[in-house]
């Protein structure tokens, strides 16, 4: 089956491909013997020749490149560097805390000879920061004293307590990791400049080995056993990011499959098997090894399809073998950010850095971020983290540390959230929090006791258990790593017995283990953490005291994030924000700030949700839309446009004659609706458009030059029918993905409403365990590893958003519905807790047809119908005595002249999945 996959050829035409016997594989030391039983001492030969052979892997050299600094040598140069960051992060005097710090790191350093790995990564900084690229590092590194005051991070050593021993510890015979991140959109000029510095013969990208993923093991399994395209197409749209023995007889069925089928039985097998086998190597995302010998004397190499080198061995290989590699990593945030910062400037003259942005006081921020309003923001815009918000209530930016770190796996698996909050709350109300000893205490004491940080497991076995620093990074990396190699147990022992030796209760020692197991490979460090929680509070900041520069920044950072365009532009409208459309006289490629009048903003637009913040945002700008948000435009043709613009474009054919774009590409901006400004309808723009005669603008023939007026035959002014309001929004959605005119559903509201369906306003008067029917678009599932299976969704309709719970035998149940439904309608209980509200479903229907209605006055919406009424409609037998469940007629069949009505639907987005 493999041969066959790699060949991609099915198995039936394999043939000669296909190897006679299985004995291609590195036999083991018994089996070799048995097959040379005949002639031992041709064994015996072969065991003495190896034995003589030194070499080994371990003896590859990796020396870093020197880099010389103003003539220094690279331990003199980074010590004078060091001190002068020192000085310029704190200017009235380096307290003695970092001092002390700065010596004893810089020692551990210079035992190490790592002087020049830091000092190329100061290099790499320094050069985005001279060139305007944000950058900002993060993990372990974070830890690091040297590295704050480099610029290389910014997790003041001051403000936190820092671990070194975390990023490096002289019992590790491992190369530090520096994670750094850098713009998305300019990360490529800063790996253009590390080629142009180091050369492509000692600089290269490493590996990453991409493995069989349940969807890709089942697709290519049904493809090597023949299957047509639309069963493999079926068969892996049915599966997201789960096993294939979990595959149900119902999801069969859905698939068109039968499970019965000895063929298809054969297929998730194999598909079960081929899970987490090797399919090719790729590029990692960041992950650069530079030397100074050359590449191919130190490391195996290929070249890539970009001319480049990439080292043939991932990240683990590297480690194993200590060659230094640095990341270099893209992370959309500070993209946005960056952008933000420079229109903050130009528009309000202020200036501000992630660094100057102060992080505790601002209260109207904390009080933004405890009402969940964080759509758009950093890391805590998931369902997941919006629930956690309202009950962790931060209020110091210490407590967003613990917002990044606490809704993760590691801390859920290892049961440490409830009893956090719990002691938070018993905190908030007045009651002492319990410590084991005060020597913990000092340990848990900014975590209430409750270990979540993986530097804190390492403190608690030094602390509790007796660890040796060295020790207690090995009991970290086996964290790391258990759920691969399971080392974490051999631990187990040493750290309790150690922990009863110091006067520990011996369940309070098994309970900590347990805690420290439970983090798996899950567990944050603080210092990363907090390097996230910075980016938390600055895209907070932002969002709470300028929507307007957040919202523009946020879609020209695009894509990235948990949102698509189209929530991010209903969320800035929510907080007052005026949004214009998309327009050639006004709009470039990238969103603009428009309005000079510092009253311009109108508190009146705010949401009523968000009302609160009336007297906190600052706003007082208009986004204007850019046409980047076109989809498909091209951003050279959109270059050309706003060039040759001057005062502005009078009619289509104006544009046209003076652009020279191809009429496909204004098409395009009729299609979203660009000439409105000039009076001119979609429909009448696409007439226009359309009526432009081939790709090279003339004015008039030659021949027809001296022709008078009058004598030129005129075509007649066409009179063209205006759209209805729903075909409207449907093609701002195709066009544009979203639309400033009215939301899909509201014209579905009416119907809605006959049928009981609640809107997600109605929820928040509603009381907890009530019967709720809603229906929404759908923007994102979510299925996280910790659930157990759970899927939370979050659907959208024109009043806001409500989230909803399905559990894992309704998710079975309903399992096309939930992964490839546009518009969702549902019956739940509702769920209310901390102020956070959920809909528990147990019942789904697809209603994306209902979608194609917005073409027309619709009249009707189906009711969900209830499990028996599928083949029985009516009542349903088991509430028959109790209650009358109200019926209305099914809405009339689509009429012959509406062919595009299930199109339609498709225009929607099908909603983003999150694992």
């Amino acid at each position: 089956m493999v041969v066959a996959i790699r060949e991609h050829v099915t198995i039936a035409e394999a043939g000669l491909r296909l190897h006679a016997h299985a004995e291609r594989h590195l036999k083991s030391p018994e089996e070799m013997a048995r097959l040379l039983r005949a002639w031992p001492e041709a064994l015996d030969n072969n065991i003495n020749f190896f034995s003589r052979l030194q070499f080994s892997l371990d003896e590859l050299s990796h020396q870093y490149p020197d880099e010389i600094f103003d003539g220094e040598p690279p331990p003199l140069a980074l010590r004078r560097l060091t001190y002068e960051g020192a000085r310029n992060r704190y200017p009235e005097g380096i307290p003695q805390k970092v001092l002390g710090l700065l010596d004893y790191e810089l020692k551990l350093i210079a035992e190490k000879r790592y002087e020049p790995y830091f000092l190329t990564v100061y290099r790499i900084v320094c050069h985005a920061r001279e060139a305007g690229i944000l950058c900002q590092g993060r993990g372990s590194a974070a830890n690091s004293a040297v590295c704050f005051c480099l610029g290389i991070t910014e997790v003041d050593p001051q403000k936190t307590t820092l671990l070194f021993d975390r990023f490096i510890s002289t019992e590790r015979d491992e190369p530090p990791d520096i994670d750094v991140d850098f713009e998305h959109e300019k990360r490529e000029d800063v790996i253009r400049f590390i080629y142009e510095t180091y050369g492509r013969q000692h600089a290269a990208l490493t590996a990453a080995v991409i493995s069989y993923r349940a969807r890709s093991a089942g697709r290519e399994v049904a493809k090597a056993f023949g299957m047509s395209e639309d069963v493999q197409s079926a068969l892996a749209g049915s599966i997201w990011g789960w096993w294939t023995s979990d595959f149900t007889e119902e999801q069969a069925k859905a698939a068109g499959l039968d499970l019965k089928d000895a063929t298809t039985r054969r297929v998730l097998d194999y598909a079960q098997a081929l899970q987490g086998f090797p399919r090719h190597l790729s590029q990692h995302v960041g992950g650069f090894v530079i030397t100074r010998d050359r590449l191919d004397e130190v490391v195996p190499i290929m070249n890539t399809a970009d001319g480049r080198f990439m080292v043939e061995w991932d990240k683990d290989d590297l480690d194993t073998l200590k060659i230094l590699k640095i990341d270099v990593l893209a992370l959309g945030m500070l993209t946005c950010l960056a952008k933000a910062f420079k229109l903050l400037a130009i528009h309000y003259d202020r200036h501000e850095t992630l660094a100057s942005v102060n992080q505790d006081q601002c209260p109207e921020v904390y009080d933004m971020i405890c009402r969940a309003d964080t759509i758009g923001v950093f890391q805590i815009e998931s369902r997941a983290q919006m629930s956690m918000l309202p009950r962790l209530k931060p209020r110091k930016f210490y407590d967003l540390v613990i917002e990044v770190a606490i809704v993760r796996p590691g801390p859920i698996q290892g049961n440490m959230v409830h009893p956090y909050l719990k002691r938070r709350e018993d905190l908030l109300a007045g009651r002492p929090i319990d410590y084991p000893s005060d020597e913990l205490r000092t340990v848990l004491e900014r975590t209430l006791g409750v270990p979540l940080f993986q530097e804190q497991a390492m403190q608690i076995a030094i602390t509790a258990a007796g660890f040796t620093p060295g020790e207690a990074d090995k009991l970290r990396r086996a964290m790391a790593t258990f759920r691969r190699t399971g080392q974490v147990s051999s631990f187990q022992k040493r750290m309790i017995e150690g922990m009863v030796t110091n006067g520990y209760d011996p369940e309070f020692a098994a309970r900590c283990f347990s805690q420290i197991e439970g983090f798996g490979e899950y567990g944050f460090p603080e210092s990363h953490a907090a390097s996230f929680a910075l980016l938390v509070y600055v895209s907070c900041w932002f969002k709470a005291f300028y929507p307007d520069v957040f919202c523009a920044a946020i879609l020209n950072s695009q894509p990235m994030g948990f949102y698509a365009p189209a929530q991010l532009v209903r969320d800035a409208r929510d907080h007052g924000v005026d949004i214009r459309p998309v327009d050639i006289n006004h709009s470039t490629w990238d969103c603009l700030l428009e309005g000079e009048e510092a009253d311009d903003f109108d508190p009146a637009r705010i949401a009523s949700r968000h009302r609160s913040m009336a007297g906190v945002i600052r706003s007082n700008k208009a986004v204007r839309i850019g046409f980047r948000q076109i989809k498909g435009i091209p951003k050279e043709a959109m270059d050309i446009l706003v060039a040759r613009r001057g005062a502005g474009y009078d009619s289509v054919r104006d544009l046209w004659l003076r652009t020279r774009l191809a009429r496909p590409v204004i098409e395009k901006l009729a299609d979203a609706d660009c000439f409105s400004s000039l009076g001119l309808s979609r429909r009448e723009a696409l007439w226009a458009a359309q009526a432009l005669d081939g790709e090279a603008a003339v004015e008039v023939l030659p021949l027809f030059e001296a022709a008078p007026q009058e004598n030129l035959q005129h075509e007649a002014e066409m009179i063209l029918p205006r759209m209805l309001p729903g075909e409207e929004v449907l093609s701002d959605y195709r066009s544009l993905t979203f639309s400033l005119k009215a939301h899909p559903v509201s014209f579905l509201r009416h119907a809605m409403q006959r049928a009981g369906l609640k809107s997600a306003t109605d929820l928040e008067g509603l009381p907890h365990g009530a019967k709720v029917e809603i229906a929404g678009l759908v923007l994102v599932r979510q299925r996280p590893g910790s659930a157990k299976g759970v899927i939370f969704m979050t659907l959208e309709d024109e009043t806001g958003t409500a989230n909803v719970i399905v559990w894992p035998k309704v998710f079975e149940r309903y399992r096309p519905i939930v992964m490839g439904a546009r518009l969702v309608a549902l019956r739940g209980r509702l769920q209310k807790a901390h102020g956070v509200i959920h809909v528990v479903a147990d019942h789904l229907v697809d209603a994306s047809s209902r979608l194609g209605l917005l073409l027309e006055e619709l009249k009707t919406f189906d009711t969900l119908a209830h499990a028996d009424e599928v083949r029985r409609p009516g009542v349903d037998q088991r509430q028959a005595k109790r209650e009358k469940v109200p019926r209305l007629p099914p809405p009339a069949a689509p009429p012959p002249g509406h062919p595009r009505r299930s199109a339609m639907a498709d225009l929607m987005p099908k909603g983003r999945n999150f694992h």
